[in-house]
């Protein structure tokens, strides 16, 4: 599959065990699955991801591909939503296989960071006293930089 960019809701579970079916001579799988955050003091009620459909597909293929080659991946598959989501429930899975534990871990933490910040997504999140767009966060372009 490689990528998928879908508004519809995934079970990360199924998507884990259909990945570690295509795993034959990998040691390694590693899978995160990141999902909509809101806390007690902070609460939203829904975030809303808008993309640039043609532009993002191309930018995590493009991620992919580079992720694969650099870490010696054996696959790897990213699982992004779009669309209105609900706290609690999954925005994006990245799943690795690898012949070795650490370079299945360093593929999907590369990828994650990447993603983050250069995939065109723009998240709008809903709070009972308003909505506002999500700004960028210089947290996640230090992880970023942490692969240039």
């Amino acid at each position: 599959m490689g990528v998928t960019l879908q508004a519809q809701a995934f079970d990360p579970g199924a998507l884990s065990n259909a990945f570690l079916e295509r795993g034959a001579g990998a040691g390694a799988a590693v899978t995160f699955t990141g999902l909509v955050r809101s806390s007690p003091d902070d609460p939203i009620t829904t975030m809303t991801l808008e993309h640039y459909p043609a532009l993002a597909r191309r930018q995590l293929e493009n991620l992919r591909r580079d992720a694969m080659a650099r870490f010696a991946l054996l696959d790897a598959e990213i699982i992004h939503r779009f669309g209105t989501l609900r706290p609690g429930e999954p925005i994006v899975q990245v799943m690795t296989l690898a012949p070795h534990r650490q370079t299945a871990f360093d593929g999907a933490n590369f990828i994650m960071d990447t993603l983050k910040t250069t995939a065109p997504f723009w998240k709008k999140e809903q709070r009972p006293g308003g909505e506002s767009w999500v700004d960028a966060r210089s947290s996640d372009d230090d992880a970023k930089a942490r692969w240039d």
